[in-house]
């Protein structure tokens, strides 16, 4: 398991940013650019591998990729419905969201359709309570949730 030329070189600048002996501060931005490069999900062997890369304990790895929602350990699907979960959302009916994309596409939270194209992920906060429900879709929010607009997002995502 090597990063691509390109990537690397990119490794080799966020760690630049940081003083000798505190590349840690890099992990963050090395991991998300791993999870790019590796297919959207962070296993094992990727975590290993960048704990080599930053001179890391691997458990060091572990600990930050298991606490921020932003990272997967498993395979993911091509689009990943990320449903905030806390209270302004819950309030304003998140938890009926989820509910109707499981039975619209019969996973849940957590898991992936068997065609691969949709996981179904509930998160904390993302920040956005005043447009509550919300989830995040790629790099884009989609705000005040009904089942019309999650049903507009599924055809959306199948005809990408």
């Amino acid at each position: 398991m090597n990063f691509s030329e390109n990537a690397l070189k990119e490794v080799q600048r966020i760690i630049a940013f940081y003083p000798e002996g505190k590349q840690k501060s890099a992990l963050i931005p090395v991991l998300h650019l791993a999870q790019q490069e590796f297919g959207g999900w962070l296993s094992a062997d990727t975590m290993d591998y960048v704990a080599g890369l930053l001179k890391l304990d691997p458990i060091e790895v572990y600990e930050v990729a298991t606490f921020y929602s932003m990272f997967n350990l498993k395979p993911v699907g091509k689009h990943m419905f990320e449903v905030c979960q806390t209270g302004p959302c819950m309030l304003n009916g998140s938890d009926d969201i989820v509910k109707y994309i499981y039975d619209k596409l019969g996973i849940k939270p957590g898991e992936t359709t068997a065609d691969g194209l949709f996981t179904l992920k509930t998160v904390e906060c993302l920040g956005a309570c005043g447009y509550a429900p919300m989830m995040q879709l790629g790099e884009h929010y989609r705000e005040h949730l009904t089942k019309e607009k999650v049903d507009a997002l599924v055809e959306e995502c199948r005809n990408r």
